[in-house]
């Protein structure tokens, strides 16, 4: 597979990757530098919006925006009125956590965990938020909430809750959004690096980014068996997702933080936005329905 520099930012922490299939958009964050990008392949033309804090998500919103996974709380946004809106802080008690990764199920219902700023284990939660609006904490004492993903027939969810290198799938019920039954499908402690972000494709393999492993893998979580690994030329890559018409484009995220500068040296553009094609769709991102 050839990997293909899309987006040379150099961005500290490039995160949060998702594709709004309904108006053939890209979006990704910076999260440390506390930006959001958004890119349209059809005109060739990429916005920068700069925020005042860090965001951990962007997801495309089914009636326009995006919702944005901030350090201080989960806000929509309107591009072109270049308005931000906040609904709701879960955890306004605890100033030093921020959003961390965030998605939406198939039912277009918000997923997004938490993390502490000095990754201090304990401190982070996963939480929903509905079509309503009303917020509810499905996981807690985690140490950074990360990677989201269902399977395609929608009867399972996978969660990495990164220290512990391992991901969890979940019995998922879409109709009420309650997950139970945890089971450790993969197991990280023999990868180079730690799992970080996820998604998955139509065949139900998941694709999973290596913190510190430089790549990303594609596992079968009925086997625990790892199927591929795709090289990625930064140290630190952080998430992925499908995208392209036809769902055939792995974007990855990488970030220049935790990289010194003789790795640097090696991995000049670590901090920008790679794809490569694949020989599977893969899944689309679910727009926030509210």
């Amino acid at each position: 597979m050839t990997v293909e520099l899309v987006f040379n930012t150099k961005s500290q922490l490039g995160e949060g990757p998702s594709w709004d299939h309904k108006r053939n958009l890209f979006y990704w964050v910076d999260i440390l530098g506390k930006k959001v990008f958004q890119y349209s392949p059809s005109s060739n033309e990429r916005y920068e919006l700069l925020l005042d804090q860090y965001c951990g998500f962007v997801v495309p919103r089914e009636n326009g925006g995006v919702v944005l996974g901030l350090q201080n709380g989960i806000h929509f946004y309107d591009w072109e009125k270049d308005q931000l809106e906040k609904i709701t802080d879960p955890e306004s008690h605890l100033p030093n956590n921020r959003f961390n990764d965030g998605k939406c199920d198939p039912t277009g219902r918000l997923w997004a965990g938490t993390m502490d700023l000095n990754a201090k284990d304990g401190m982070a939660s996963l939480y929903t938020l509905d079509s309503h609006l009303h917020s509810n904490k499905k996981l807690g004492n985690l140490g950074i909430s990360n990677g989201l993903a269902w399977s395609p027939d929608h009867s399972y969810m996978y969660f990495i809750d990164t220290p512990t290198k391992q991901i969890v799938q979940y019995d998922f019920d879409k109709n009420t959004g309650s997950i139970d039954q945890p089971k450790v499908v993969v197991d990280f402690h023999d990868q180079v690096g730690s799992p970080d972000g996820m998604t998955i494709d139509s065949e139900g393999m998941l694709w999973i980014a290596h913190w510190g492993g430089h790549g990303v893998s594609r596992w079968d979580p009925n086997t625990g068996e790892q199927l591929a690994f795709v090289d990625i030329p930064a140290k630190n890559v952080t998430s992925c997702a499908f995208g392209g018409e036809d769902l055939n484009q792995l974007y990855v995220t990488t970030a220049r933080t935790d990289t010194s500068e003789e790795e640097l040296e090696n991995y000049p553009h670590a901090g920008g936005v790679f794809k490569f094609e694949t020989n599977v769709k893969g899944s689309r991102t679910y727009a926030f329905k509210g």
